[in-house]
């Protein structure tokens, strides 16, 4: 997208200020927006590993500790976040009779889900000062961030759909243009009759479609109860999550941990 959180994504302000400081073409711009974007990344990965690496001398967490997440990340989980975006950018270009839930849930997991769960294992690992994979804590901390992760992502897809653009900050309806798959979508075409199905198919990945088709294409979303079933999708995704936190001790933490739970489904933005 070309906005997130109310202002310009990083590729499209770097081609604006190549076009405006300078002299770039549009193309020549756009190209140089991405690459920028694309090195920003670099650097933020970068920023990642380093704040792990000072874990051992500003805080006296263990070496081996801090070696195994800084492992975990680069190895396990970029390569699962990856491998989530390639699929989610494959799948909206085959045909939707070749994709199930599972499917897209699996992908919802490793885009989001997966870097969720390390960051829960991470979070109990430096807690305790130990990397066992086996303690409850950790265990209970990445499988309760892990449902977390997938909630919030069916919460993004619902909002991506019926949000509101301003709270968002984002273009509502995009994903309807880049034809994702979603649940939503998945759910409302199994539910659809064949006139519907063809309506929503003719505006699902067409990236010209008006605004009017839009609009009649999440209507029928809403019709067909692909974004309720979604909603309920989530909720469930949380209570499973929040049956992990039972292995906890009693903490204001804990507490914390609930609300964080609590909001993956309620958030507007």
């Amino acid at each position: 997208d070309e906005r997130r959180r109310g202002g310009p994504t990083v590729h499209r302000a770097f081609s604006q200020r190549a076009q405006r400081e300078l002299g770039y073409g549009k193309k020549e711009a756009d190209h140089y927006g991405i690459s920028i974007g694309i090195l920003v990344g670099d650097q933020l990965q970068g920023w990642a590993t380093s704040l792990l690496s000072e874990l051992h001398t500003t805080s006296g967490i263990d070496p081996t500790v801090v070696l195994f997440l800084i492992n975990a990340m680069d190895m396990d989980v970029q390569s699962t976040l990856i491998e989530g975006e390639v699929l989610d950018v494959q799948y909206s270009r085959l045909p939707v009779e070749s994709i199930n839930e599972d499917l897209i849930l699996d992908m919802l997991w490793k885009k989001t889900g997966a870097l969720y769960e390390f960051a829960g294992k991470a979070g109990a690992m430096i807690g305790l000062n130990n990397c066992s994979s086996d303690h409850p804590y950790v265990q209970a901390l990445a499988q309760f961030a892990s449902k977390c992760g997938i909630a919030f992502q069916l919460q993004d897809d619902i909002l991506g759909i019926v949000g509101d653009e301003k709270k968002l900050g984002k273009p509502v309806g995009s994903d309807i243009r880049e034809g994702k798959r979603t649940t939503i979508l998945y759910f409302s075409l199994k539910q659809a009759s064949e006139s519907q199905r063809e309506s929503l198919l003719k505006t699902v990945g067409n990236e010209s479609a008006r605004e009017e088709e839009i609009a009649r294409a999440i209507d029928l979303l809403r019709e067909l109860g692909g974004i309720e079933y979604t909603r309920d999708l989530a909720r469930a995704y949380v209570r499973e999550a929040v049956d992990f936190l039972s292995a906890l001790p009693p903490s204001s933490y804990k507490e914390l941990l609930f609300q964080f739970a609590e909001y993956m489904i309620q958030r507007e933005f």
